[in-house]
């Protein structure tokens, strides 16, 4: 039996999950077995705990958490026993699956790992998941971004930070959106060329006089409900929103000044990219990663006895990237 966290029902973080012991997963045929050192929390996982969706449990019990990392331990039919022994980062562990990282062992398909370099931590390979996969694939839809600007809101975030890092490196120059002098400052770290606080300066006016009134090529966008009334004044013509999260589920968008425009809405969810894009993201992040070119977000871990602590860290807004040590 394998410790692990779980709920049977949604609802608060303290009234629900449960840390107790598990049956052990197998790794059936094109999956492998990874015990797991450390669980990532990401907003999603604290949204479907809380039923923020739908109330109704999709399986009779959730082991949550999606990203984690960890060493295969076993494998299944069809796996080449070359992956036995590897630290690996997951991808997609508890999506439409009961069953996540968020405990001592998980069973994969191999599709859903991805290798771990060896100077990187398991803490770091349990940020990486959905928010570089995320940042990845806004960066990408962009298309080729030499001497493109590209506006980044949430330069900092999880998600924004892996962004602003890869358009740079994409060749773009990046305007980074953050809420502090602090986070402003990260952002230039991180590569941004410019950076908007957007508690002090107006983020449209600001874009304009960076850009000498001509707007930007590009949006990669945290909330859209919050921001797309500005869109229309941002974008160059012929730009492009690509947007991965958005803080309401309805949007209003400016009709006139997008279709004269001709401005262009991506949306996408992470979890749903295809097998063969998500193995593409994986063979251009891999050298990153092994390179130490990215920088990675602050960590904040808990036990997990304490993940209850964790989600609600996650709910409250926390400054990084919350992690669950699962051998705790």
């Amino acid at each position: 039996m394998m410790k692990a966290a779980y709920y049977s029902t949604k609802g608060p973080a303290r009234d629900v999950l449960v840390v107790g012991e598990q049956p052990d997963p197998a790794p059936q045929s094109g999956e492998v077995l990874v015990r797991i050192a450390h669980s990532g929390v990401n907003p999603s996982d604290v949204k479907s705990r809380l039923g923020a969706a739908s109330p109704v449990m999709e399986f009779p019990r959730v082991i949550p958490h999606s990203d984690g990392a960890g060493v295969i331990e076993a494998i299944g039919e069809g796996v080449s026993a070359s992956w036995v022994g590897q630290r690996v980062w997951t991808i997609n562990g508890q999506w439409q699956r009961p069953f996540g990282t968020a405990a001592e062992l998980i069973a994969l398909p191999e599709s859903q790992i991805a290798a771990l370099p060896k100077h990187l931590s398991t803490e770091t390979g349990a940020s990486l998941g959905i928010p570089l996969l995320t940042a990845w694939y806004a960066v990408h839809v962009c298309g080729g971004l030499l001497g493109k600007t590209v506006l980044v809101y949430g330069a900092t975030g999880a998600v924004g930070g892996y962004a602003t890092q890869l358009a740079a490196l994409s060749g773009a120059r990046v305007i980074g959106v953050a809420g502090s002098m602090e986070k402003c400052r990260l952002a230039s770290r991180l590569g941004a060329e410019w950076v908007i606080n957007r508690t002090e300066q107006d983020v449209v006016a600001s874009v304009r006089e960076i850009t000498g009134g001509k707007g930007v090529d590009a949006i990669i966008e945290v909330d859209a409900a919050a921001n797309a009334s500005k869109y229309g004044e941002l974008l160059k013509f012929g730009g492009d929103v690509v947007i991965y999260g958005s803080g309401a589920g309805t949007i209003a968008v400016p009709f006139r000044s997008m279709i004269v425009g001709f401005a262009n809405l991506r949306f996408f969810i992470v979890y749903n990219l295809p097998v063969a894009v998500r193995k593409a993201a994986i063979d251009v992040l891999t050298p990153l990663l092994e390179r130490g070119v990215l920088q990675h977000p602050q960590v904040e871990v808990f036990p997990l006895s304490e993940i209850a602590k964790a989600h609600e860290r996650v709910e409250a807004g926390a400054n990084a990237k919350i992690i669950v040590d699962v051998l705790r």
